[in-house]
């Protein structure tokens, strides 16, 4: 098993919210409580969770994003010249939408001294400390912010079109990554949907209409992220992990690794990759072969967590032996699929079958990795 992040047997972020938090997180919203009590419901839910994630055999720990609605527009919100507002639409997902959200510019794009997740960095640290554990902070990666803004988004912006977006967004970034590390955070994660959609035809079309330029956008991103990391310090690991959407347990895209990979794989300058791999929609393991030979890890996202039903170890053993007949083995771990509840809804699972899942990974990974 490894000692240091990305794990041997890790998770993406996000657990289902305690009925605890939901309720307080209702009470806030019709302001029967206020937001110290609401705080200290989700602090008081935050410390349970750390204490379970021990139990259950994790060398790391994270908030289960407890304090948030979104996976995504939380952290987007609170940056300087970006604001959550309401649309006519949601995002659509397989025989679902979300709540109709989106996102606009106001000003220009930066990472505020004071933005509230750090705090809530602040609080996990001491928690996982105390456990043993190693605190992990996820953040939505810069790439979702482009992908995910509409053509009226730039009205009254100071940015002509998205390229003029890019530099003020990597250097909001570098901001955080540092504001992060300044907090004692060792462990940062970039999700991204962005990538899984850009191997779907469906979803690209969709993003065209939006005002994205399609062409050459993987090189872009690719040089997006390595703008958003160039100051990392040498002792912060950021991973990132590739989601192909999760909200209720459905999905929006599908398509294999193939058109991106050797952008993502090759280029990007993470620590590691969380790549789902949980079903037929993810393709085969073959574009993993431009993973660089070195010090980067692939988590396969072979465990679910859109359903409650446990896969057959052997399975996910089999799987794991094909994945290394393309990369060494010591370069790959194991992690579930994606987090638990993406957004404060959750997908459809209890939380006991959610802590097997868990304890099955670490449990496959220890045998694999022994």
């Amino acid at each position: 098993m490894s000692v240091n992040p990305p794990f041997r047997a890790d998770v993406v972020g996000s657990y289902l919210r305690p009925e605890r938090v939901k309720n307080a997180r209702t009470q806030h919203a019709t302001g029967a409580i206020d937001t110290a009590e609401l705080k200290r419901v989700e602090n008081t839910e935050i410390a349970a969770l750390v204490e379970r994630q021990a139990q259950a055999g994790l060398q790391l720990a994270t908030d289960g994003e407890y304090p948030r609605s979104w996976w995504h527009f939380d952290f987007f919100g609170m940056l300087g010249g970006v604001d959550v507002v309401e649309l006519d639409h949601g995002i659509q997902f397989q025989g679902v939408q979300t709540r109709p959200l989106g996102l606009k510019l106001d000003g220009e794009v930066g990472f505020p001294a004071d933005h509230p997740m750090l705090e809530q960095f602040r609080t996990l640290k001491p928690l996982a400390d105390a456990a043993g554990l190693v605190p992990k902070f996820t953040i939505p990666a810069p790439t979702v912010l482009d992908f995910r803004l509409e053509n009226s988004a730039f009205e009254d912006s100071p940015y002509g079109d998205r390229d003029d977006l890019f530099e003020d967004l990597a250097a909001a970034y570098r901001a955080a990554v540092q504001a992060f590390y300044d907090a004692g955070c060792r462990y940062l994660q970039f999700d991204d949907t962005a990538w899984a959609y850009l191997c779907s035809d469906v979803e690209l079309a969709k993003a065209t209409s939006r005002g994205v330029r399609s062409e050459g956008l993987a090189e872009r991103y690719a040089s997006l992220i390595n703008a958003s990391l160039r100051d990392k310090p040498d002792d912060l690991v950021v991973t990132t992990h590739v989601c192909r959407g999760n909200f209720r347990s459905t999905f929006i895209s599908s398509g294999g690794y193939e058109p991106v990979a050797e952008q993502l794989l090759g280029e990007c300058n993470y620590d590691g990759f969380f790549l789902e791999y949980d079903s037929e929609r993810a393709g085969g393991f073959e574009p993993l072969r431009f993973l660089p030979r070195g010090n980067q890890v692939v988590e396969l996202g072979l465990v679910t967590t859109k359903s409650g039903t446990l896969e057959d170890p052997a399975d996910v053993r089999r799987r794991i032996d094909e994945a290394s007949a393309i990369v060494p083995l010591e370069q790959l771990a194991l992690s579930p699929q994606c987090g638990f509840a993406s957004t404060e809804e959750g997908n459809v699972l209890t939380e006991a079958e959610q802590w097997a899942k868990v304890e099955s990974v670490v449990a496959l990974a220890s045998e694999v990795w022994s």
